[in-house]
């Protein structure tokens, strides 16, 4: 096209030419390109120099996302690249994760999400919502009858072996109402636009539907990243959506309005656990684990330090078999034992009724239509992909000369009884595999399901290719929308959802390199510049009044024990890493040939097991001492390292992550990654880098500290956590301060700074002391001192205060450990070290030997009494059953 065609068209035109010349790729022939809003055509026609029109026109939608980022700058390329790498940036900053299998000693996989959004309009919303809703009433009628009347068996219009026969049928829910009148709460459906610019019903999740939390986040991210192409397409809010589900489950739960609704996850080795922690919060619900649930007479309950509370509503995050190891999978250790009585009885809603399981086959898909005349008396308004059930003798006979355009699924799929597999595209096998399929198919017709095959629509993505060339290419598409039920006994659908994106050879899973991408979805005469997720309006006083007794946090046995050994290992790992500091230091300073000082850190090192057994002591061979120091920071073998106690941090917090912002939960992941990413295992790395790396990890630990201090909520999990804390606090710096005076370091200057750099203290003490290094000094300042954080006094008082704050639970249990814990700031400096042992003499007996054994036994003593009080319930447990 030549200069003076280029002034014939708009500036919009030239935008979208310059957006189009960075595509790399166009959709596949026969594909819906969602970029031009049209089928890719065969071939592409030659428009002649001078004609006005191109065949890059970009669709509707299109062209009111790039009209606003024309004026936002310019140098598109760089632009864009900018762009992903912030939202990159973002993904990482707020933790997104999605694992296939979460390990302990694995960094978490960031979610994948895609620059541009999906972008619907406001009349192809209006058609998939109708569509969802009218299917949704079908899928909640089939529920209804499969569990009472079980009028489709009987009457031949579903086939028995796919209800009762499904193994997600529960025979132990027949016959039982359930709770509030709704089986299903909640419901996702997998649609893919066809080549006709439609969309189709490709399957259907009832369960638990995952991807809630997942769509929210990729809507916070590219929201902000375009705020005025937002503001321009108006797209309508999510909020309204997830205060309904939670309305809709409280309306129809025993408790109504005030009933306690939990949600129910695996745990932190899920591959969503990230979207359970974030719904929880978000949605303000209590995240719980199997373990944290009891039933007691035929009532759920959750296990927390106030005792056992009532839970009148469970959104569920596991599928039915692992829910009731009573009733079904007897190894489960994920569900509630006595939960399906407890459904049954009607004092708990689960969210969905378990036993949805069977609508999830994609067998159903082929009865639907029908089934839709029968029960609703309508035709559907959302077609679904064809599908024939082998199973039946002429959907057999009809469907299998055709597998090769077919897609080939399981009818019976993620489960272990019947057997499953991966969907196969037909058109990808060779004529003998395709003969095998087909062998397979006839010895066993019923686990197999064929649907037509549909070429996907492809959505453009921002990406960078193998020669690091970025630019814009095709990806298939399907689009997942959600269903909830409301309190008024409709149902509302999400005005969004969550695009998946396959690779080039189509679509892939989470787990196997696909991504996301936000969606957007246009409203009509919608208010202009509303944030996607601002607040809902504030309910009436009189509704927060009547609240107010809902609003105390409840903490878990489970949440306290992890929060209590998240503060254990956080100074653990703040001790260890300021020994192994302390021991570089002295191993290359003066001091290195001091055999007091070469004995001291020895012991420490020892004790804390941050060297292996049999390594010579550094009075004998320092050098080797040193490099087994600082081999055995990354040794994960040896249970009390550095890298081992930071590990043990994260852990800890992954089991409560809902109760930590996002702030704390990147700290934590960037001191870890921090820590293992850097080539401290190779044995290049030479002392000064190790030495560099420590004093950053312990930059990052002071501020990770400070998270937990000034930036949690101060309730009885966090009380725990600061015990914890102060425990191992207490336990480390008594146990060394009884080495360095038993080996008579108090008496020798070296000895000294090193006592007071171990503490922390340096500066405290000569800006109080000056020069002025006596024994009784350094009594007041680390022993006595009610103002020194690492005093031992100030650690004894605080964890006393703490304990004494909980004296409401447990029958004031709390109240006599603080008891065991001595009371140092009581006592003076010239008690502990008479002015007549001045001398300092190594195994020379003095009042503080008695002082620090004490401190050394309170510590244990009141770690195990909590541990048997809250965590194990090893006592006796009357605090526990008065709920």
């Amino acid at each position: 096209m030549n200069d003076t065609s280029l002034q014939k068209l708009s500036a919009f035109e030239v935008e979208a030419m310059n957006w189009l010349a960075l595509e790399q790729e166009r959709a596949p022939v026969g594909h819906w390109d969602e970029l031009r809003g049209e089928v890719a055509p065969q071939a592409i026609a030659q428009i002649p120099a001078d004609s006005n029109m191109t065949t890059s026109s970009l669709s509707e939608a299109w062209q009111t996302f790039i009209d606003p980022l024309a004026s936002e700058t310019t140098g598109r390329l760089s632009d864009l690249n900018s762009r992903m790498a912030n939202l990159q940036r973002q993904v990482r900053d707020n933790g997104v994760t999605y694992n296939v299998y979460a390990s302990a000693d694995q960094p978490q996989r960031p979610w994948s999400l895609d620059l541009f959004p999906l972008m619907l309009g406001h009349k192809d919303w209006q058609r998939i919502e109708v569509g969802v809703m009218q299917r949704m009433q079908l899928l909640e009628r089939i529920m209804a009858d499969a569990y009472g009347p079980q009028n489709l068996v009987l009457s031949g219009q579903l086939p028995a072996a796919l209800v009762q026969g499904h193994p997600a049928y529960l025979p132990a829910m027949q016959g039982v109402l359930p709770v509030g009148g709704r089986y299903l709460s909640l419901a996702a459906f997998d649609l893919a636009r066809g080549p006709d610019g439609g969309w189709w019903l490709l399957s259907q999740r009832t369960q638990a539907p995952s991807g809630l939390g997942y769509l929210l986040e990729n809507r916070q991210i590219v929201s902000r990243l375009f705020p005025q192409a937002f503001e321009a397409f108006s797209v309508q809010r999510l909020a309204e959506t997830y205060s309904t589900l939670i309305d809709g489950i409280k309306a129809r739960s025993p408790a109504g309005d005030r009933a306690h609704i939990a949600l129910l996850t695996p745990g932190p080795y899920n591959e969503t656990y990230f979207e359970h922690a974030y719904l929880a919060r978000y949605l303000g619900l209590s995240l719980v684990q199997g373990n944290d649930l009891t039933v007691r007479d035929q009532k759920l309950y959750l296990k927390t330090l106030q005792g056992l509370q009532p839970v009148h509503g469970l959104l569920k995050r596991v599928d039915d078999d692992w829910l009731d190891p009573l009733e079904m999978r007897a190894d489960s250790t994920l569900g509630v034992p006595g939960l399906l009585q407890a459904v049954r009885s009607g004092h708990v809603l689960v969210a969905n009724t378990p036993g949805s399981g069977f609508l999830e086959s994609s067998a159903l898909l082929g009865f639907m239509p029908a089934l839709a005349r029968d029960l609703l008396g309508e035709e559907l308004q959302l077609p679904a992909i064809p599908s024939w059930w082998c199973g039946e003798a002429a959907a057999l006979q009809d469907v299998l000369p055709r597998i090769c355009s077919c897609v080939i699924k399981p009818t019976y799929p993620h489960n272990t009884d019947r057997q499953s597999f991966e969907p196969v595209q037909g058109h990808t096998l060779t004529p003998q595999a395709q003969g095998e399929w087909a062998a397979r198919i006839l010895r066993d017709p019923d686990a197999y399901t064929l649907q037509s095959w549909l070429p996907l629509s492809h959505q453009p993505t921002w990406h960078t290719d193998a020669d690091g060339v970025p630019g814009i290419q095709s990806r298939p598409l399907v689009l997942r929308v959600f269903a909830v039920a409301d309190a008024r006994g409709g149902w509302q659908v999400l005005p969004g959802g969550l695009a998946r994106l396959g690779t080039r050879e189509g679509i892939a899973s989470m787990q196997r390199g696909g991504s996301s991408a936000d969606v957007w979805v246009q409203s009509v005469g919608a208010e202009r510049g509303k944030t996607a997720c601002e607040p809902e309006p504030s309910k009436p006083q009189s509704a927060v009044l009547a609240g107010l007794s809902q609003r105390q946090r409840l903490v878990t046995s489970r949440a306290a024990e992890n929060l209590f050994w998240m503060g254990r290992y956080t100074e653990r790992t703040e001790n260890t890493l300021g020994l192994v500091r302390l021991s570089l230091e002295i191993l290359g300073s003066e001091n290195q040939h001091q055999p007091g000082l070469l004995d001291f850190i020895t012991r420490l090192a020892n004790r804390h097991g941050l060297v292996r057994a049999g390594v010579p002591p550094a009075s004998q061979a320092h050098r080797v001492f040193e490099r087994s120091l600082v081999a055995g920071l990354w040794d994960s073998k040896l249970a009390t390292s550095v890298g081992f106690n930071l590990r043990a941090v994260r852990l800890a917090a992954a089991s409560v992550r809902e109760r930590l912002s996002p702030e704390h939960w990147r700290l934590l992941e960037q001191a870890e990654s921090r820590f293992f990413n850097s080539d401290g295992s190779s044995a290049t790395l030479d002392t000064l880098s190790v030495q560099s790396l420590l004093a950053e990890t312990s930059q990052r630990l002071a501020a990770l500290t400070g998270a937990q201090t000034d930036r949690m909520s101060r309730d009885d999990g966090w009380r725990l956590l600061s015990i914890g804390r102060h425990i191992e606090r207490m336990q480390f710096l008594s146990s060394a301060l009884s080495e360095a005076v038993q080996l008579g370091l108090i008496g020798e200057q070296a000895g000294f700074d090193a006592v007071l750099e171990l503490f922390d203290s340096t500066i405290s003490f000569h800006a109080q002391y000056q020069q002025s290094r006596t024994p009784q000094a350094l009594m007041d300042l680390l022993v006595t001192n009610s103002d020194n954080p690492r005093s031992l006094g100030w650690v004894a008082h605080t964890l006393r205060a703490r304990l004494l704050r909980m004296g409401q639970l447990a029958d004031g249990a709390t109240l006599s450990l603080a008891e065991l814990v001595p009371q140092l700031v009581e006592m003076t400096p010239e008690s502990l070290w008479p002015w007549e042992n001045t001398g300092a003499q190594p195994g020379k007996t003095l009042p503080l030997h008695a002082a620090l054994v004490q401190c050394q036994t309170a510590a244990r003593d009141v770690s195990d009494q909590l541990c048997g009080l809250f965590f194990t319930h090893s006592g006796e447990a009357r605090y526990s059953v008065g709920a």
